[in-house]
C-alpha cells in the first residue's frame, strides 16, 4: 500500500470533531471518546506506548511551542527525542518527528495500514464499538514509530482536553500544563475551571506537574486536582525573564536576550520563537528539562538547555516572511481562539517595525473553523487593520463566508470575500502597499495552506 493510499484512507475517516452533516441538515451527535478503546487498540499492537518514557503537555495555547522547545533541548543534550504534535501545517507527517526529522512516507504508510487493519479487525470481532478515529490512529502510529526507533523519550502534545485524549494512556514522567483559556467549549465545558479540570486529567497519582500561575479559576481547579492526587508541583516562575521597563517592551517582539540561572549556572536565552508570550512557554520547557535532570537521571547541562531554547523552531507562529521585490511582507500566525487573537494583537503593537516602518498599511486575511469563537476574535483583531479579507479554510468545519461577513457587518467593518486562501492572498498582495504588512490568522488550516506558497513562490497553493 502506498503513502498516497494511506493519506486517502486516513482522511476518509473524517475529523472526529467534525459533525457528520450537510449544510442545513440537523447535526448528528459528536463522537464519544473512551480511553478504554485506545488501550484495546494499542494492546493489540503490542502496547508500544509502554516501550519508551514520555512527557504529556496539555493546555489551550502554547503547548505546541513548549513541546517543540523541550524536544529540542533533549535533542541538543544528545537524546533521541520523539515529538508528537497536532494539527499539522502542510503534511500529516509533521505530527510525528524524531530529533526534528519527520516520519518518512514509507514508514508512515506501513504503520498506518498496520493500525488501520488492526482497528478494522477489532471492530469486526466486536472488541471495539467503532473504528479508531483520525487522532487515535495518528497517535497509535506515533507510538509504534517511537517504539520501533527506540527513542530515549517522547514529548507528547495532547490533542484536545486531556482526560479523554488518546495520548493520555501513557504513564508520563512529567505532566506540563500551559496557559488555559476558553476553546473547544462544546466538548470541554463552558468555563475556565471546567476546561482546567479536563486538562488536569493528564495528572497521575503522586505524579509531577510543571506549570505557571495563570487565570485564577484555572489555578484553583488545577490545584484541587493536584492536591487530591498528591501531585508534586514544579513552578516555572524562576525561569521567567526579569521584568523589563515599559519603554523597553517594544524591543521584545523578537525576544531580547535575557539571562537565567539554571542549576547554579548563568545562561543567556534568546528564544528563536517570536513574541513575548514565548517567554512563558520557554520557562515551562526549561523547568521540565531541569526536573528531568534533577530527578529522572537525564544528563542535560544549562548550556544545552539554553541552546535548545535558542534554536527551537515551530513554524506558523508569528512567522514573518519579509518583503521582497515581488511580495509585500507577510506574517503568519495560527491564532485560532480569543486568547491567541489577543497575543497576536499584542505582538503587532510591540513590534518596532510596525510602529515605525509600517504605521497604518495592514491587511488581515482571516478564516477560521465554525466552532471557534470567531465573533470575539473579530472584535479583537478587525479594529487594528486597515482592510479585512475573509476566506473559508480547507476543512469541512470551515466557517462560511456568509457567517464571517455577518460578523464583520455587526462590527461596522467593510470586508471583502475571497473564495479560497490562495485567492485571498492574491487579493491582499494586490491591495496592500509594498511597505505594508499582510497578516494571515484565524486557523492552522489557513496558515498551512499559505505557508508552502510563501516558501516556494514559484509553486502554487
Amino acid at each position: 500500500m502506498s503513502y498516497a493510499q494511506a493519506i486517502e484512507s486516513l482522511y476518509a475517516r473524517g475529523h472526529e470533531l467534525a459533525r457528520a452533516h450537510a449544510v442545513g441538515v440537523a447535526d448528528t451527535p459528536p463522537r464519544k471518546f473512551d480511553l478504554a478503546e485506545m488501550r484495546i487498540l494499542t494492546a493489540a499492537l503490542g502496547s508500544s506506548e509502554q516501550h519508551f518514557p514520555s512527557i504529556l503537555i496539555a493546555g489551550t495555547n502554547g503547548k505546541g511551542s513548549t513541546s517543540a522547545m523541550l524536544a529540542n533541548i533533549l535533542r541538543v543534550a544528545g537524546y533521541r527525542a520523539g515529538l508528537y504534535t497536532s494539527p499539522h501545517l502542510s503534511r500529516v507527517n509533521e505530527r510525528v518527528q524524531i530529533n526534528g526529522a519527520t516520519i518518512s512516507d514509507d514508514d508512515f504508510a506501513r504503520l498506518y495500514f498496520r493500525v488501520d487493519e488492526t482497528g478494522s479487525r477489532l471492530l469486526h470481532e466486536g472488541k471495539l464499538p467503532q473504528h479508531p478515529s483520525f487522532f487515535e490512529t495518528m497517535t497509535a502510529v506515533a507510538f509504534l514509530y517511537f517504539a520501533e526507533e527506540a527513542v530515549d523519550i517522547a514529548v507528547l502534545e495532547v490533542g484536545m482536553g486531556g482526560r479523554l485524549d488518546a495520548t493520555n494512556i501513557v504513564e508520563p514522567l512529567l505532566s506540563i500544563i500551559t496557559d488555559i483559556s476558553l476553546d473547544h467549549t462544546e466538548w470541554l465545558g463552558a468555563t475556565i475551571d471546567a476546561i482546567a479540570c479536563e486538562k488536569a486529567g493528564i495528572l497521575r497519582q503522586s505524579g509531577i506537574l510543571v506549570t505557571l500561575p495563570q487565570h485564577p479559576a484555572a489555578n484553583q481547579a488545577l490545584g484541587e486536582v493536584a492536591a487530591a492526587l498528591n501531585v508534586r508541583g514544579v513552578s516555572a516562575v524562576e525561569f521567567m525573564p526579569p521584568r523589563r521597563s515599559v519603554e523597553n517592551e517594544a524591543a521584545e517582539f523578537y525576544a531580547e536576550p535575557y539571562r537565567l540561572t539554571v542549576a547554579g549556572t548563568s545562561v543567556e536565552l534568546r528564544p528563536a520563537l517570536a513574541g513575548t508570550h514565548q517567554h512563558r512557554n520557554a520557562a515551562l520547557a526549561v523547568a521540565a528539562a531541569n526536573e528531568l535532570c534533577n530527578n529522572h537521571g537525564y544528563n542535560i547541562t544549562p548550556q544545552q538547555i539554553a541552546e535548545g531554547i535558542n534554536t527551537a523552531r515551530w513554524p506558523g507562529r508569528l512567522e514573518l516572511f519579509p518583503r521582497t521585490d515581488a511580495r509585500t511582507a507577510v506574517l503568519l500566525d495560527v491564532a485560532h481562539n480569543p486568547a491567541g487573537a489577543w497575543t497576536l494583537r499584542s505582538a503587532l503593537s510591540t513590534w518596532p517595525g510596525l510602529a515605525t516602518q509600517i504605521p497604518t498599511q495592514r491587511t488581515l486575511l482571516f478564516g477560521c473553523l465554525r466552532e471557534k469563537a470567531f465573533e470575539e476574535m473579530a472584535q479583537i483583531l478587525f479594529p487594528v487593520f486597515d482592510r479585512i479579507i475573509l476566506t473559508p479554510v480547507n476543512s469541512p468545519r470551515s466557517a462560511s463566508l456568509d457567517d464571517l461577513q455577518a460578523v464583520a457587518r455587526s462590527l461596522g467593518v467593510e470586508a471583502e470575500s475571497a473564495a479560497s486562501a490562495t485567492a485571498g492572498m492574491e487579493l491582499a498582495q494586490a491591495q496592500t502597499p509594498a511597505n505594508g504588512l499582510i497578516v494571515c490568522a484565524g486557523s492552522v488550516y489557513l496558515v498551512g495552506a499559505l505557508r508552502d506558497s510563501l516558501l516556494h513562490p514559484q509553486g502554487r497553493v
